[in-house]
Parts: C-alpha cells; structure tokens; sequence
C-alpha cells in the first residue's frame, strides 16, 4: 500500500528555521518523492518504508530539539499526482 504523509514541523524555540532546513534537508536525500510548500513537506511511497523512514528521522529530531512539535496527515493512497476537479 502506498501513503502520502504530510509533515510540519515546529521546533519551540528562536532559531527554528535550522532544523526544519535539516530535517527538509534528510528527506530529500531519500528515494522517496518529496514535494514542498511554505507550510508543510509531503513525503510518498510504500506505507512500510516510509513510516520507517519517517519515524527514524523524528525520533532523530525530536533527541536534537528540546521542544519541538510534529504534526502528520497519512493518506492511504500516493496523492503526488492529485489534481482537483472542481
């Protein structure tokens, strides 16, 4: 089963832009299609390894941050190539 995963990120602190940039940074250098927006990064591919890959580099942020939020919409379907029809 394919997923889409929609991430935010919002470390609690002054200087949040760095780790949100390395986190961004980590998913992009992944297989996975990752796509960007001003608010949030979505992430796509097979439910196993993702949920895989995405827990791995939370659990990794959230050691690093002191206070730092992660909010995640899964989708049960890869909605990369999602286009409205109305």
């Amino acid at each position: 089963m394919n997923i889409s995963i929609d991430i935010s990120m919002y470390p609690l602190h002054k200087d949040f832009e760095k780790p949100i940039i390395a986190f961004i940074k980590t998913l992009r250098e992944s297989s996975f299609r990752v796509e960007e927006n001003g608010l949030s990064t979505q992430i796509f591919g097979p439910y196993e390894e993702v949920m895989a890959f995405v827990n791995s580099n939370i659990h990794s942020s959230l050691l690093n941050e002191k206070n730092c939020v992660f909010i995640l919409k899964i989708v049960t379907d890869d909605r990369s190539q999602h286009a409205p029809d109305y």
